[in-house]
């Protein structure tokens, strides 16, 4: 039986990267590789992403829609990191963790959009909450989301890693102002609620790893739960998850380090409070499960393999 073949079609950047040193060494597939001369060759790259089984898309949001257009046939499926198709009818939301729908519809999808980083972090502490009647769905939610200077691209490496920056690359740096950031979309049709979050993203001066935290008022909640009701409820969601965990109640550790996780790719989530106020957090690499992690889990759930093969546990 031939090995199924993958394509990544945006390798040089940091997400495509990720993935092909997660499949370089990989026995079970066969990696298709395009002539570094002709990456941006329209053609040649029509003609690798119609030869494979599998292709990843790590471009732009245009280019990943364009790159589907690419596809002349009913066998190549595709896995898009992009904003692209996060929301769009047709293709499945690739956190196979939230239920066993997204399990199922992730391992039979021909077109799977791959999450976004904070939006992961948000969406595995909130959609078990809704789900289950404790979080309504017209809660004002807020939430803040601290990131490594990885999750912006190779730009943003560069101008973190020069060796004469300002100074306020060394301190946290607030943005998305506008509070409209592009993951508010996905972060709220996939857990269902009424209205976005306030949401505000910070970026500081380390390589990778994520803290995304939602703060509740749970006197606020229907029945008031406690910190320890809303923590039974999350373990009891994700029990048996091979990539995504809850913390024992009563975090011991005075602070949580957004880089704890950085290196793996599973996803921690870390409950605090006290009976009115719970504190809730995602500990998570932003280029593992926030980003080729989580892709590659995708891509071995869509061949029928063991999801967690060739990733860092």
């Amino acid at each position: 039986m031939s090995k199924p073949i993958v394509y990544i079609d945006g390798k040089e950047g940091t997400t495509g990267l990720q993935i092909y040193d997660r499949l370089a060494q990989r026995q079970d597939i066969d990696l298709l590789l395009i002539d570094e001369d002709k990456r941006k060759d329209a053609a040649e790259r029509k003609k690798c992403i119609n030869a494979a089984d599998i292709v990843f898309l790590c471009l732009p949001d245009a280019a990943a829609r364009e790159a589907v257009a690419l596809v002349e046939n009913d066998r190549t499926r595709i896995i898009d990191a992009s904003t692209a198709h996060r929301t769009a009818e047709g293709w499945a939301y690739g956190f196979a963790e939230l239920s066993p729908e997204h399990r199922a519809a992730v391992a039979a999808g021909k077109r799977v959009a791959n999450p976004g980083c904070h939006a992961t972090g948000f969406i595995s502490a909130v959609y078990p909450l809704v789900k289950y009647g404790l979080l309504p769905p017209d809660y004002p939610l807020t939430c803040f989301s601290l990131t490594g200077y990885s999750g912006g691209g190779k730009k943003m490496i560069a101008e973190y890693e020069v060796a004469d920056k300002g100074a306020a690359l060394y301190a946290p740096q607030l943005y998305g102002l506008n509070l409209e950031h592009k993951h508010l979309p996905e972060m709220q049709k996939v857990c269902s609620l009424l209205r976005a979050p306030v949401f505000c993203p910070i970026v500081d001066d380390y390589y990778k790893g994520m803290a995304t935290s939602v703060t509740l008022h749970t006197a606020l909640l229907p029945g008031h739960p406690t910190a320890a009701q809303l923590h039974d409820v999350l373990e009891d969601h994700y029990s048996g998850a091979a990539l995504v965990s809850v913390a024992p109640l009563g975090y011991t550790e005075k602070r949580i380090a957004a880089n704890t996780m950085a290196g793996s790719d599973r996803l921690q989530l870390i409950i605090c409070g006290h009976e009115d106020q719970v504190l809730i957090t995602a500990l998570f690499d932003n280029l593992g499960k926030g980003a080729s992690g989580a892709a590659v889990q995708n891509m071995n759930l869509m061949l029928g393999l063991e999801e967690t093969t060739g990733l860092n546990l």
